[in-house]
């Protein structure tokens, strides 16, 4: 059941060092300008530790929140860049997200191996990033498969299984937030920030294209 425009909402975007700034963009910018017509959504940055978080490219941002200090949130988004590659080795970034109810759980891009890492996507359709990049030797897609025990990774824009959402590489982090903003607040509200951002083309495009796969 969708909320009213004026309740509160909160997404927690889950950083780390090396994540790409795209996804940043791609989750809180969304978010920031949604609170343009839903006055009472917020976004918070979660770390391992409050404070300075390296991204790809340098850029520092200061998290809010630490894993021990997060507040409760409606959604906890995992951000994806090049650092993915410690964090799913990282106990600490794996036991949070145990912690968390698997359908308070999303990804953008390389965020979902590490919510495979943590087990959360196993038996799950899912996707992320269809492209290997630079000297990787292997896609993030076909290589999520062997991550994630009985996973079906599929090429999508957005899937959602059982309440578990997983968005696919870079840019379509914009497509995943509007996706969680719809369902918190409705699909009205979600393409009248598709178009506040002028994203509705764009998002009604990629719908088209590479689709959408709600199990």
């Amino acid at each position: 059941m969708t909320r009213d425009r004026q309740a509160a909402a909160t997404i927690g975007v889950v950083v780390y060092g090396g994540v790409e700034p795209i996804d940043i963009g791609g989750t809180i910018g969304v978010v920031s300008m949604a609170s343009r017509i839903l006055p009472a959504i917020t976004a918070v940055t979660i770390a391992e530790s409050a404070g300075p978080v390296v991204l790809a490219g340098g850029l520092t941002i200061i998290a809010n929140e630490s894993f021990a200090t997060a507040p409760p949130c409606d959604v906890f988004v995992v951000t994806g860049g090049p650092g993915w590659r410690e964090q799913i080795k990282d106990e600490a970034m794996l036991a949070f997200l145990r912690t968390l109810a698997p359908e308070r759980l999303a990804s953008v891009c390389t965020g979902a191996l590490i919510l495979a890492a943590a087990g959360v996507l196993d038996g799950r359709t899912i996707t992320t990033r269809r492209h290997a990049v630079g000297t990787e030797a292997q896609a993030p897609l076909a290589l999520i498969g062997t991550m994630a025990s009985g996973a079906r990774p599929v090429d999508a824009a957005i899937v959602e299984d059982r309440g578990v959402v997983t968005g696919g590489g870079v840019s379509l982090a914009i497509d995943a937030t509007l996706f969680l903003i719809g369902r918190l607040y409705g699909e009205a509200a979600r393409d009248e920030v598709a178009a506040v951002i002028e994203y509705d083309r764009a998002f009604a495009a990629n719908r088209a294209a590479l689709g959408h796969h709600i199990g």
